[in-house]
């Protein structure tokens, strides 16, 4: 290693393994591909405490009414979007209460922007435009160091929302500015500085662990089942009757026609199957335990017992 890449964050380093990559067969390369990317659980898994720590954080947030934001440059930028766009047909919220942000704006999604992310004053900006006090800001930079992201962590801190930062270094500028830092040292990548590759599957797998472990504590999921999905297709459709039969046992004509009566909602069927009850009783109880599954049935096992 050259004095020169001691200087830099690993990500930007040159891979020993990869170094004669414009000489190897496709074989080849796939196979050190797929080497090195089998190394990146690993390096989650040495995060998990922090990522845990984080997750309860933002947990506690959402369930106060406030909102979660991503924001990042480049790939890692389109990781959260990614994230967030997920979570509406998945869990069933509100497309507001995730929400991603991008260096450069929405043509930075598909179209490179990329000297948006040197611009610490627009990250901040970004920041203060949309989260309040209330809300969780999540950072995410491969290197630990962009200024976007730097510069919305601090606005983020100063205006006193929860900060957490997403970085594949260590020792990283980020997560001293962070409440919670997540480290997750991948190494370099079979391409060097190519972080959409090792560094963006790492983060990926973060995203993950963060939105479907907090929508978890939200009562969005029954066991590990979606029951939240939001049936916009056929295919959507076919899987909320598939859930509900999953849920209360019944045979598909049966799970058809709870569908059918809880107008789609799968909460509601498996609920008015479960306890007898009608629609609108159901309804109640899903808005009585602010739209948390798990309590709304806890709730209805309580005035049975009751």
């Amino acid at each position: 290693m050259t004095h020169n890449e001691q200087r830099q964050p690993v990500t930007e380093q040159r891979n020993a393994k990869s170094v004669h990559l414009d000489r190897m067969s496709v074989r080849e390369v796939i196979e050190t591909i797929n080497s090195e990317d089998g190394t990146i659980a690993a390096s989650v898994q040495t995060a998990l405490p922090q990522i845990e720590e984080a997750i309860t954080a933002i947990a506690a947030r959402l369930k106060q009414g406030g909102k979660l934001y991503y924001i990042g440059a480049g790939t890692s930028g389109r990781l959260g979007i990614l994230d967030a766009s997920e979570c509406p047909p998945t869990f069933g919220v509100d497309s507001s209460l995730v929400r991603g942000m991008i260096a450069g704006g929405e043509t930075a999604m598909v179209n490179p922007v990329e000297n948006a992310e040197d611009d610490i004053d627009a990250g901040a900006a970004d920041i203060a435009r949309h989260a309040t006090a209330a809300d969780a800001v999540v950072g995410l930079t491969a290197s630990g160091r962009t200024p976007y992201v730097l510069g919305a962590i601090r606005e983020a801190n100063r205006i006193g929302a929860l900060t957490v930062g997403i970085s594949c270094n260590t020792g990283t500028e980020l997560s001293r500015a962070a409440a919670h830092g997540i480290e997750v040292p991948v190494g370099p990548e079979v391409v060097t500085g190519s972080t959409r590759m090792k560094a963006g599957t790492a983060q990926k797998m973060v995203l993950n662990m963060i939105s479907t472990t907090v929508m978890v504590q939200l009562g969005k999921v029954y066991g590990n089942l979606m029951v939240n999905v939001q049936a916009t297709n056929a295919k959507l459709r076919d899987r909320v009757v598939r859930i509900i039969g999953e849920a209360t046992g019944a045979d598909r004509a049966a799970a058809e026609e709870l569908a059918r009566r809880a107008e789609g909602d799968a909460r509601l069927a498996i609920l008015m199957h479960r306890f007898g009850i009608d629609r609108q009783e159901a309804s109640a109880a899903l808005a009585r335990s602010g739209d948390h599954f798990g309590e709304a049935v806890r709730w209805l096992e309580g005035q049975r017992i009751g």
